[in-house]
């Protein structure tokens, strides 16, 4: 019988291992963008941890394993800042993503007083712009973030009493 993923506040002790999904996970979108010194790849175990210490950060998890997690912060003005979206390369595809993102938008909204999600990712990206669209995220900008990353920045309003907002798309 298979072990089913839960999703989960992050722990602690989770620094290292989320740390090592990061690295694993945003080769591909180094590779993509030709531009192995993001700042994913270059952070730094006492960096996440500091990062971790001031948001909200949930993993998921198949057994004891990190295979997944998601962080934000929220300002002032109750803008989330959704980063950290990964997922294992083994698990993509099989909507974990959108379980992160969902998770989060909801812990967001209810524990942290989000009014809007705003999220970034590569403009060679379309795999995640094509989830961050289906979950209600709209293109509010574009920036330059290294030798060679183009982003682009998408936000969406919380839905209803702070609820997060899933759009389908035909």
């Amino acid at each position: 019988m298979g072990m089913s993923v839960t999703i989960s506040a992050a722990a602690e002790n989770d620094a290292e291992q989320i740390l090592k999904l990061q690295y694993l996970c945003y080769q591909s979108e180094a590779e993509l963008h030709g531009d192995y010194t993001i700042e994913p790849l270059t952070q730094t175990l006492d960096d996440l941890r500091a990062e971790l210490g001031r948001g909200c950060v949930l993993v998921a998890r198949l057994g004891e394993e990190v295979v997944g997690s998601v962080r934000a912060t929220v300002d002032t003005e109750g803008t989330a800042v959704i980063t950290g979206l990964i997922v294992h390369p083994r698990l993509r595809r099989h909507g974990l993503g959108g379980r992160l993102l969902a998770g989060i938008e909801e812990r967001l909204a209810a524990e942290w007083d989000a009014k809007r999600f705003r999220l970034a990712t590569g403009r060679r990206g379309e795999g995640n712009a094509r989830l961050y669209r289906k979950w209600g995220y709209a293109r509010t900008g574009a920036e330059t973030a290294g030798r060679n990353l183009a982003v682009v920045t998408l936000e969406k309003e919380a839905g209803p009493a702070g609820a997060p907002a899933l759009v389908t798309t035909a």
